[in-house]
């Protein structure tokens, strides 16, 4: 059978593209140097959107969309202090200038240092809360022009289930962010609707990223022997749930959240983990 031009171009398409409602849209994502904002440009340029890093490394943010572009990928980074209100500004009026206007976008710039609260100063509690809720607030606020100008948009947030679930020590700061979010996804989800735009959070688990593996071994191991999968997650586990929120295909899901965690969440301790027989599994 003699397939036409446009079947086979079709073909090829579909086999290559998991979302083909993304290509050609133009995506911002915060914090995407690094971790999971580097994996979510990076799946995201591999579905032919056109891909914005925001990030606060000149050298990280240059290595990221080198990668992408040696795969074929459209990307170029701004350097910006999301947590700013004229920087954020600036990267969304960048973005659009160098792509078009912007479609979706991932707020996922976040950082976690990991201090107990008698140790916490309000200094480094206000900073924590700046980089990781303000900024969210902030993005959102930019785009929303952009989304009203267009028709439609994507928000996607990465949160977390540490806050929102869980607690750690140290994390007290972090996870109060990350709860957060959540809180100002629901009200936004109904405010961004008359735009026709839908907000969404992915909630990480423990995910391998440049940051937790400065942790230390054992602790990688001790999160994994937790984990009913019993291997952590990685980078591009988050971003194809991130991809899905941001797609055509899930246009009438807003105001919600996706755990991803490898089940860690649903054990009552570790035992009721290593109960579980994995002898089935391949």
């Amino acid at each position: 059978h003699v397939r036409s031009r446009r079947q086979r171009q079709m073909c090829i398409r579909d086999r290559y593209y998991m979302l083909t409602s993304i290509q050609g849209k133009t995506v911002i994502v915060t914090g995407g140097s690094k971790g999971i904002g580097k994996g979510i440009a990076s799946v995201f340029a591999k579905q032919g959107a056109k891909v914005m890093i925001a990030a606060r490394g000149e050298s990280a943010a240059k290595e990221a969309i080198e990668e992408i572009k040696t795969a074929g990928g459209t990307a170029e980074y701004y350097l910006c202090d999301v947590s700013n209100w004229e920087q954020v500004q600036a990267l969304v009026d960048h973005t659009e200038n160098t792509f078009g206007p912007v479609d979706i976008l991932c707020a996922n710039a976040g950082t976690f240092p990991q201090k107990k609260i008698v140790d916490l100063s309000p200094e480094e509690w206000d900073d924590i809360m700046s980089t990781n809720l303000k900024s969210t607030f902030l993005c959102v606020k930019a785009c929303i022009p952009q989304f009203e100008k267009l028709g439609k948009g994507r928000v996607v947030v990465t949160s977390s289930i540490t806050g929102p679930i869980t607690g750690y020590p140290g994390w007290a700061h972090y996870g109060a962010t990350k709860a957060g979010q959540l809180g100002f996804m629901k009200t936004a989800a109904m405010e961004l609707a008359r735009y026709n735009t839908t907000i969404n959070a992915v909630m990480p688990g423990n995910i391998v990223t440049e940051g937790l593996a400065s942790l230390g071994e054992d602790y990688l191991n001790s999160m994994a022997a937790a984990i009913p999968l019993k291997r952590l997650g990685a980078v591009e586990d988050i971003a194809n749930a991130a991809l899905f929120f941001a797609s055509d295909e899930a246009a009438y899901i807003t105001g919600q959240q996706m755990v991803i965690d490898g089940g860690q969440t649903l054990p009552e301790c570790v035992e009721a983990v290593d109960a579980v027989s994995y002898t089935h599994l391949t």
